[in-house]
């Protein structure tokens, strides 16, 4: 039985970004869609929040290095349910053009369960911003 909660109210997802050791490529452009009034992802009702615990996207960047692979894990358990993954770039995808370092374990949907890709290296705003819709749409059929 679904909660009365979500019939009641309505309220704007909350993006969380991770970063899993990215070079910052696709990082530079996360900011870009939230900086730049062309891009602003806050028109989508979109807002930006600092602790995993009150995220409802998370946008993971990088293509998961040994380094914070179990940093990433932890933080991605703090993430309250339901949650969309968004992996922002070829890198967490399929580790990118670091894919066969010793010191990647990506890519990230071998371990955190992925909901939607956003390719490029890095992506483009638009393509960003096409995923994060995407990732609307399925938080809220999971509400």
């Amino acid at each position: 039985m679904k909660s009365l909660l979500p019939q009641i109210s309505t309220r704007s997802p909350w993006l969380y970004r991770i970063n899993a050791g990215s070079c910052n490529g696709c990082d530079v452009e996360l900011a870009t869609t939230a900086l730049i009034p062309r891009y602003d992802v806050e028109r989508l009702g979109c807002k930006y929040c600092g602790s995993p615990k009150h995220a409802d996207i998370v946008l993971v960047t990088g293509p998961l290095t040994a380094k914070v692979k179990d940093k990433v894990l932890r933080v991605y358990d703090e993430i309250p349910d339901p949650k969309v993954v968004v992996a922002v770039g070829i890198c967490p995808v399929s580790g990118g053009v670091f894919r066969d370092s010793y010191a990647v374990h990506g890519p990230v949907d071998s371990y955190i369960p992925v909901d939607v890709n956003v390719p490029g290296c890095p992506p483009r705003p638009q393509a960003i911003i096409d995923g994060i819709v995407e990732a609307i749409k399925i938080w809220k059929s999971r509400m």
